[in-house]
């Protein structure tokens, strides 16, 4: 028995399988699309924990902290991680010995046979014992067990962090989204007024006999687009508004929130190097934690090509007179091993092996996709933020000088210079063009948002629990 613990001591040490290496993935130099991307300074301007405070909104920072509360998609990502986390602790507890404490109380006859010692009446057996078994764990497919666990359990936790990160994101970029359908409605209710006067204006002109008809109903044409216009913007941020309450936990018919304009200026918000992004994408994480599992698993299935040894022992009293249960004559003990190798198994152990390469592989392809596609993410809003920059700045131009056109217009009609269809075309590119402001400031907000959640929000891989 002690040659079976010192073996088992020496070999404690040893586990089949390959030990774990993060895979590599190609990382580039630096982000294409960094060139003429203005990086705030210092760098402790990076968003950390509450990003979007970069935004000075106070009520988007309110509903914020109701979807940690209330975002079911994140508590059903905080139930996965406690299943995760109880699967680490019952992987770990195959490390330790079993000890169940066992009581019984029989009665028992003997048959009464001719040839049997004759037994009269029924015997009474008391038993009370602790009964301890052990599978130490040579091979180490118990060990590996446990790091697939707790690599499991760690994915588990950037899973939940990635969870918390996208409905945050989708939630800013749903409000931003209905501050400009605010702002639009607000625009298309002085563009209905706007045209109400100009319809009002014709009809003088025309009961005064210096317009014609046709200007009248080309007015009126005009004022009713614009109103129905302005009806349809409600479908949209009646949509966004709903959309909201789902990302807070609420019934849509129990949530509302204010008109109010779009006020909001464009933080600056640092990037990094290409290489921070592997620790700071919860996603990107997850995906090297589930290799880290995936290679522990083909220690696990390795380690069944190995006999397995297990130890036993028992230790307790039996008597058939409860007043002498814990009488020392009473008491028994029993201590003992085994061991089973499997023969034939018709190559089981040799396909779950492969099934666990196989399985790592995949990770593996998982992990340097979700890589590659951290990077096309930050690329794609650095390219949108930059160019949107320079559209808004052009569009901005563009605004004033179409409303300086409707103006100018609007005098030329009045003084009979110009007919009332060009009074018309002026207006209608005056509103589209406003809209066409208000939509890139929207896109950019969006994209803003974007470029957060692709470098992570403010997330560390330190942030990973560990035991």
């Amino acid at each position: 028995m002690k040659k079976a613990l010192l073996i088992a001591a020496l070999l404690g040490g040893c586990a089949v399988g390959p030990d774990y290496k993060r895979p590599e993935a190609e990382i580039p130099m630096q982000f294409k699309e960094m060139q003429g991307w203005r990086v705030a300074t210092p760098a402790d301007a990076a968003p950390r924990g509450s990003w979007w405070a970069m935004f000075g909104d106070a009520e988007l920072d309110a509903l914020m902290a109701r979807v940690d509360l209330s975002n079911q998609t994140i508590r059903g990502a905080e139930a996965r991680f406690r299943q995760a986390s109880a699967l680490a602790d019952q992987a770990r507890s195959g490390l330790y010995p079993s000890v169940s404490a066992n009581g019984t109380l029989t009665r028992s006859k003997q048959p009464s046979l001719p040839n049997a010692p004759s037994v009269t009446g029924a015997v009474t057996n008391y038993n009370a014992s602790l009964n301890a078994s052990w599978e130490p764990d040579l091979w180490g497919g118990v060990r590996r067990a446990v790091e697939s666990g707790d690599a499991g359990w760690q994915a588990s936790a950037a899973d939940l962090e990635a969870a918390r990160l996208s409905a945050r994101a989708t939630l800013a970029q749903s409000y931003f989204a209905l501050r400009v359908a605010d702002s639009n409605r607000q625009l298309l209710e002085d563009t209905v007024a706007a045209y109400a006067r100009t319809l009002e204006m014709t009809r003088n002109r025309y009961t005064a006999g210096v317009a014609a008809r046709v200007d009248v109903v080309q007015a009126e044409v005009q004022w009713k687009s614009a109103q129905a216009q302005l009806i349809d913007i409600a479908v949209e941020r009646g949509q966004l508004e709903h959309a909201i309450a789902l990302l807070v936990g609420d019934a849509p018919a129990s949530f509302a929130i204010e008109r109010k304009p779009l006020a909001l200026g464009m933080p600056q918000i640092p990037v990094g190097m290409p290489s921070e992004l592997l620790e700071r994408r919860p996603d990107v994480a997850s995906a090297e934690r589930n290799v880290a599992a995936a290679n522990a698993r083909i220690g696990v299935a390795k380690a069944a090509y190995f006999p397995a040894i297990t130890l036993n022992g028992a230790v307790g009293y039996r008597t058939t007179n409860i007043a002498d249960i814990f009488a020392l004559p009473s008491r028994f003990w029993s201590i003992g091993g085994s061991i089973a190798q499997a023969v034939f198994d018709a190559g089981l152990r040799k396909a779950q092996t492969a099934q666990a390469i196989a399985a790592y592989d995949e990770q593996v392809a998982n992990y340097r996709q979700t890589v590659l596609t951290g990077f096309q993410e930050v690329e794609d809003n650095l390219v949108a933020l930059r160019v949107l920059e320079e559209e808004a700045r052009l569009q901005d131009e563009v605004v004033q000088a179409a409303r300086q056109a409707v103006e100018l217009t609007t005098n030329q009609y009045r003084a009979g210079v110009v007919s009332y269809l060009n009074v018309i075309q002026a207006q209608a590119t005056q509103l589209a063009n406003e809209r066409t402001a208000a939509s890139i400031l929207g896109r950019r907000l969006t994209a803003s948002v974007g470029l957060v959640r692709a470098v992570g929000g403010g997330w560390t891989a330190e942030a990973l629990p560990q035991r």
